[in-house]
């Protein structure tokens, strides 16, 4: 009953099945990790947040390329505020309201970010308190230039002038003709009544909507893994149960299924049997006429 396992057909079906399996496992598996990784990035960059809190402030040229071991790390640096911008639709502590983003001029002669505070409502210049005045001295958390659409950072363009929408080189340096950092300090302690922004997890960590997506496409591999088995185990039933027909004579294991052979009745069968006796039939009173015709006179 089972001989048909080692046909062509099922060794290809067996193949597939060996191969598919152990992939879609292993995809799956790959997918779960990335996601535990995502998790444990998280777990990191919170413990790294809360440490840089108590850790004593460097100097910002230490700390550059901003990457995961420096971000949300304290830096200090000096120079004059420049221009004054504002980033509105930020939201901080379940509230709408707008960042202070004030150019500082360090005396390395490029240009920082610098977020000195948050407000709310709409993004208004007549709100914003002007900067200090003078040679200043900032220390803050440092952040990596933002990516628009991620993270919550909008990507919205047509702002008014004096408006940004995300904290990057790539959209200040549209709107100001300093040679910038490639990052930002957010104020530990805001300036003039302003709301200090807390630091951010660097991106591709937390449980973000990359995360959740791996999380998904973790469920899918195994789902199809699963769906694999089934397959072929309803294959496999049905070949028994054809080849179990087969043996007690319920189907024909070699049945024509030819146009023309489902066409033509069967030998044997009563419609052939019928049309037969018609054709006889038809063909007798010729026959004796013919005999009549030879049949001399006396």
């Amino acid at each position: 009953m089972y001989r048909f396992l080692l046909t062509p057909r099922w060794w290809g079906i067996n193949v597939f099945v060996l191969l598919a399996i152990p992939f879609c496992v292993f995809m799956g598996s790959w997918q779960l990790s990335r996601f535990e990784a995502r998790v444990d990035d998280q777990r990191t960059a919170e413990a790294q947040a809360d440490s840089a809190r108590t850790e004593t402030p460097r100097p910002l040229a230490e700390m550059l390329p901003v990457d995961k071991a420096t971000y949300g790390k304290r830096v200090t640096a000096s120079g004059r505020y420049g221009e004054q911008l504002l980033v509105p639709d930020r939201e901080l502590d379940g509230r709408q309201g707008f960042y202070v983003l004030t150019l500082l001029r360090t005396d390395g002669g490029r240009t920082l970010p610098v977020v000195r505070g948050w407000l709310p409502g709409a993004a208004d210049a007549a709100k914003a308190p002007a900067p200090p005045a003078g040679e200043v001295s900032v220390t803050g958390a440092l952040q990596a230039s933002e990516t628009p659409g991620d993270n919550g950072v909008s990507a919205q363009g047509g702002l008014p002038p004096g408006q940004t929408g995300a904290i990057s080189t790539a959209s200040l340096v549209n709107l100001v003709d300093d040679d910038l950092y490639d990052a930002w300090v957010t104020l530990g302690t805001a300036d003039s009544g302003m709301t200090a922004v807390p630091a951010t997890a660097p991106n591709g960590t937390g449980l973000d909507l990359k995360a959740f997506q791996n999380l998904g496409y973790t469920g899918e591999w195994f789902v199809f893994a699963g769906f694999v088995v089934f397959m072929w185990f309803r294959l496999l039933r049905r070949e028994i149960e054809f080849a179990r027909d087969a043996e007690l004579g319920i189907t024909e294991p070699d049945a024509p299924t030819s146009p023309e052979a489902a066409r033509s009745p069967e030998a044997g069968s009563p419609t052939a049997e019928a049309e037969t006796d018609a054709a006889a039939a038809a063909a007798q009173p010729a026959q004796e006429a013919d005999v009549e015709a030879s049949t001399p006179v006396r």
